[in-house]
């Protein structure tokens, strides 16, 4: 009897063990590249990436960012919020980029804290946000809350001679290849980390690399590739933007040749870059397969803004709000996910914050503006996004060292040709309303001007003509009232707005 009864606890506790195994919450992992476009073919240098993601997986064709600049995009990928929640408005610390403001608020708010505190094992490496370990903001000692293995570079994206902070400790490196290259610096690191996981402990990872950012530095292996490429001759490239606001219409038409030569440049560099970051998503995935665990771990793979190089001869940079600019790749591959399928529908980055945490199958805080897209990824019923909203607020300097003519004219980086990536009045609301009938871009500019852009998409996808005087009343009205209103959302009132329907004809 005592036998049987010992058995029966065993047969009881054994199930409860396969129970627990088979329940575990799915591992996430999100890639982020820095600056990869899609209007200029940036996923094309990335074929592993492709097979190993995009066909194994879901591919987003209508993915866009918050603000076309590093800090406030990763600030709304990291707490789900629009720029007018979370503050952050360009990559200083007066524009509250990793400023003790951010840390005492809405740092502590970012999805990795959630998912730490629900029995994620969490890891980041690479670039977090430009102004992370200044002095001023606690240096290299301040990790951020939510990670439980933090290798956070110091400053912007650079792939040699680096600080990072590991666990709050400083970890220089110099210009040795075999050791220091970044991207294959963050590629080591989480292999690493994932030889440590546990089989009955769910983990997050956030890999951040400074692809495809400037100095565009490749690893030597690489530096000969793409030698006949150069940067795409789109539509829009090299012409004069007819009814654009004031900077674009400031620039030069048509471009210098030098400056034709460093677009084709920057343009084959950043694509070399992309070689190592390929090499990462193949090892990542690998070492998840040799561990067992590839498939119950959700691969997202996306960016933090676009980048246009000549376009409405704009000779290099992001910072618009044309798509070019605010468009980056999405490819997503994991449990439930549909291989080598396509979603046409728009999605965000202030999105990916909520649908990981569905994926982890814990309620996304009100305080998101943004919503999941998991129902998406499942194929289930869901409720369809209709308008996107993008925000930017211009930057500004007194002094042009290389163009003195410009000086008190609220511009700032400027080239050898004073032509110029920003100006005060380069800040800006925008909207871009999808359905499956009608496809437009509303873009109100904080100017002297009130200057207004609208372009129809499906009829002019290289947002060419400027419709903002001949458009309907009725459509002009309706598009900017929803831009009022999702320029001052928060939370669920953002999801109402977001999905609302204008019945345009």
């Amino acid at each position: 009897m005592a036998t049987v009864l010992l058995m029966s606890m065993f047969v009881i506790f054994a199930n409860i063990v396969v129970g627990a195994i088979a329940v575990k919450p799915p591992n996430i992992v999100l890639i982020l590249t820095d600056d990869q476009d899609v209007a200029l073919f940036g996923q094309y240098p990335m074929p592993k990436t492709k097979q190993l993601i995009a066909d194994a997986g879901m591919t987003f064709t209508n993915m866009f960012v918050s603000s076309p600049l590093c800090c406030p995009s990763r600030s709304s990928i990291l707490t789900g919020q629009f720029v007018h929640n979370h503050m952050v408005t360009n990559n200083s610390q007066s524009g509250n980029c990793s400023s003790t403001s951010w840390q005492s608020s809405a740092e502590k708010k970012t999805f990795p804290v959630y998912l730490q505190a629900n029995g994620y094992k969490t890891f980041f490496a690479g670039k977090y946000l430009n102004e992370y370990g200044s002095p001023q903001a606690g240096g290299v000692a301040h990790v951020p809350p939510g990670w439980d293995d933090w290798n956070g570079l110091v400053g912007n994206s650079v792939y040699y001679n680096y600080t990072l902070s590991v666990q709050g400790q400083a970890e220089s490196h110099g210009d040795n290849y075999q050791q220091d290259y970044l991207t294959d610096v963050i590629h080591r690191k989480a292999v690493n980390f994932l030889n440590s996981v546990s089989s009955r402990k769910p983990f997050f990872m956030m890999l951040s690399t400074p692809a495809c950012h400037q100095p565009f530095t490749s690893a030597p292996q690489y530096l000969q590739n793409f030698t006949d490429r150069r940067a795409p001759r789109t539509k829009h490239f090299n012409i004069h933007g007819k009814d654009k606001h004031w900077l674009v219409e400031k620039t030069i038409t048509p471009m210098p040749n030098d400056t034709i030569e460093l677009i084709d440049d920057f343009f084959r560099n950043r694509w070399r870059t992309l070689l190592s970051v390929d090499d990462m998503v193949e090892g990542v995935v690998n070492k998840l397969k040799a561990i067992g665990e590839l498939n119950n771990t959700y691969i997202f793979f996306t960016s933090d803004n676009g980048y246009h190089l000549g376009q409405f001869s704009l000779p290099y940079d992001k910072r618009q709000f044309y798509d070019f600019d605010i468009q980056v790749p999405l490819m997503v591959r994991g449990p439930g996910v549909k291989t080598n399928s396509t979603c046409q529908e728009s999605v965000m980055s202030v999105d990916l914050a909520p649908t990981i945490l569905d994926l982890a199958n814990l309620p996304p805080p009100s305080v998101f503006d943004g919503s999941t897209f998991k129902p998406i990824l499942h194929g289930q019923p869901h409720t369809y996004r209709a308008t996107v909203l993008v925000e930017y607020h211009g930057e500004q300097v007194d002094l042009i060292n290389n163009c003195p003519k410009y000086n008190g004219q609220g511009l700032a980086q400027c080239d050898t040709h004073c032509v110029c990536r920003d100006s005060w009045n380069n800040t800006y609301g925008c909207i871009r309303y999808e359905t499956q009938q009608n496809s437009y871009k509303y873009c109100a500019l904080q100017d002297t001007d009130n200057f207004v852009e609208v372009y129809d998409l499906r009829a002019d996808p290289y947002e060419l003509i400027n419709i903002a005087k001949t458009a309907s009343p009725d459509l002009l009205t309706k598009l900017s009232q929803d831009l009022a209103d999702l320029s001052m959302c928060a939370g669920e009132t953002c999801h109402k707005k977001s999905s609302s329907s204008f019945n345009i004809n």
